[in-house]
């Protein structure tokens, strides 16, 4: 995000210190357990309950990184990817699938659909926190990248002095 200054230059905002994280799962154990592996890191957790709930949160407040369950009602998990993934508002956001699905069929069906990563169940508390930490660095780096790049662009457009 930039910001304007006095002088008509545009200074790059400091990245918000709490990542947001979206757990999207139908099952009640499986989102406090998300929630418990989650809770040593510095992320504000947001539950959606299936598909089309999390589809509308994120249109409303966009997570900086989403776990996602596959077997739910009203829309698989591999549908609720596509749908992000096709949008270019939502595709740079991070998906990780975590599913109790295991099958290469699966594992490549969820590629197919975009995600950035796979978790099968049951969960490994040091893997979800790991894989966890290191897509929100890519994302908070690819956001720095994009203000640094929108700010390059503004100075370009200025018209130089004689």
């Amino acid at each position: 995000m930039a910001t304007g200054n006095q002088t008509g230059l545009t200074e790059i905002a400091d990245e918000p210190r709490t990542s947001r994280v979206l757990v999207v799962d139908d099952n009640p154990q499986n989102q406090e357990l998300l929630a418990a592996y989650l809770e040593t890191m510095d992320v504000e957790v947001r539950i959606a309950d299936d598909g089309l709930t999390a589809l509308q949160q994120v249109a409303a407040d966009p997570p900086d990184l989403i776990l996602l369950d596959i077997m739910m009602p009203r829309m698989s998990g591999f549908e609720v990817c596509t749908k992000l993934k096709s949008d270019p508002a939502t595709r740079d956001i991070p998906v990780i699938m975590v599913t109790a699905l295991d099958s290469m069929a699966d594992i490549q069906r969820a590629v197919d659909c975009g995600t950035d990563d796979f978790l099968s169940r049951p969960l490994s508390r040091l893997e979800l926190v790991t894989r966890v930490r290191n897509l929100l660095k890519v994302r908070h780096l690819k956001n720095e990248l994009d203000r640094t790049l929108e700010y390059l662009s503004e100075i370009e457009k200025r018209p130089t002095a004689p």
